[in-house]
C-alpha cells in the first residue's frame, strides 16, 4: 500500500505543513486507521478511497490526527488532491465527502490548487479569564469559530506579538474544543501577505501546527471585513511556515496554496 508524505501550503520541500495521504479502496477499521495516523505522527493523516459513479462525490475523504478523527482539516485535503493529480488518479475539479460536507479541490495549470470549504460562522464573545495568562500576550478581541472549525480566534496587537509567542499549551485547552487561532494584521504588507497567524491545538494533540487550511475559513472572513476585501494571503508563522490565499464568496472561502511531495513509500501494515 502506498503512503505520501507531502508538504502543503508551500512551493518547497521541508516547509509548509506536512500530511500523510493514503488512497484506499475503502476504509479499514476505526482503530487502524488511527494507528496509521499515530505512526505517520504528523498534523495530520489523510485517507480517502474512490466512491463509485452516481455518487454526489467522487472520493470519501477522512482526516486523523495521532490523537483522533477531525472534522475538517485544510492542509491535508490539499495533500490529498496534489497526490491525485500527481499520480493521475485524477484530474481538474475533485469532490470529497468529508464529515463537513462535500469539499471540492481543484488543480490549475500554474501547479497551485484551490480548496472550496464552508466559511467559519465568527461569534464575538468576551476575552475568557486566564486566555491572556495561557498565550503570554494582551487579547484585543476574542471569536468563536463554530463546530466545523472549533477553535477561539483570538486577535492580538501585531505582527511581533504573534512572532514572539510561546504560550502555555496545557493551559490553551480549556478554551474550546480543538484550540486557539491568535491573528494580528502584517506589520508590511509588501512582503506580500497581510496578516499573519499561529495556531494550537491540544485538544487533538497538536502543540503548534505548521499551517492549517481550516483556521482560514475563519481567518478570511476576519481579516476581509477590516481590510475591506476579498482576496487576502495570510502567513501562518510557525518554524515551519506557509502562506494561504483567501477568497471570501460568502458562505463559501476559497483556500489557494501549492504542495510537493516528500515521500512515497510502502506501508507494511
Amino acid at each position: 500500500m502506498r503512503i505520501h508524505i507531502v508538504d502543503a501550503f508551500t512551493d518547497r520541500p521541508f516547509a509548509g505543513n506536512p500530511a500523510g495521504v493514503l488512497l484506499l479502496r475503502s476504509f479499514p477499521d476505526d482503530s487502524w486507521l488511527q494507528n496509521v495516523a499515530l505512526e505517520v505522527n504528523h498534523a495530520e493523516t489523510a485517507f480517502a478511497h474512490p466512491l463509485p459513479a452516481g455518487s454526489p462525490a467522487d472520493w470519501a475523504l477522512r482526516w486523523f490526527t495521532p490523537a483522533s478523527e477531525v472534522r475538517m482539516c485544510g492542509h491535508a485535503t490539499l495533500a490529498t488532491a496534489h497526490v491525485l493529480n500527481s499520480t493521475g488518479r485524477a484530474q481538474g475539479t475533485i469532490r470529497f465527502a468529508t464529515l463537513s460536507g462535500i469539499l471540492t479541490a481543484t488543480a490549475h495549470p500554474d501547479g497551485t490548487l484551490t480548496l472550496d470549504f464552508p466559511t467559519a460562522p465568527l461569534t464575538a464573545v468576551e476575552i475568557p479569564a486566564g486566555v491572556e495568562e495561557a498565550l503570554g500576550a494582551k487579547a484585543i478581541s476574542t471569536y468563536d469559530t463554530g463546530t466545523d472549525v472549533g477553535d477561539l480566534l483570538v486577535e492580538l496587537a501585531d505582527e511581533r506579538t504573534i512572532r514572539g509567542l510561546s504560550p502555555d499549551i496545557a493551559a490553551l485547552a480549556q478554551y474550546s474544543e480543538r484550540g486557539i487561532i491568535a491573528t494580528a494584521p502584517a506589520e508590511d504588507p509588501t512582503r506580500g501577505y497581510e496578516f499573519i497567524s499561529r495556531c494550537f491545538f491540544p485538544n487533538v494533540g497538536i502543540d503548534e501546527d505548521p499551517v492549517t487550511g481550516s483556521a482560514h475559513t475563519a481567518l478570511a472572513p476576519f481579516w476581509c471585513e477590516r481590510l475591506g476585501r476579498t482576496e487576502l494571503t495570510g502567513l501562518q508563522a510557525s518554524p515551519r511556515s506557509g502562506r494561504v490565499q483567501v477568497t471570501l464568496q460568502g458562505e463559501r472561502t476559497l483556500l489557494t496554496g501549492r504542495a510537493v511531495t516528500v515521500i512515497d513509500g510502502e506501508l507494511h501494515a
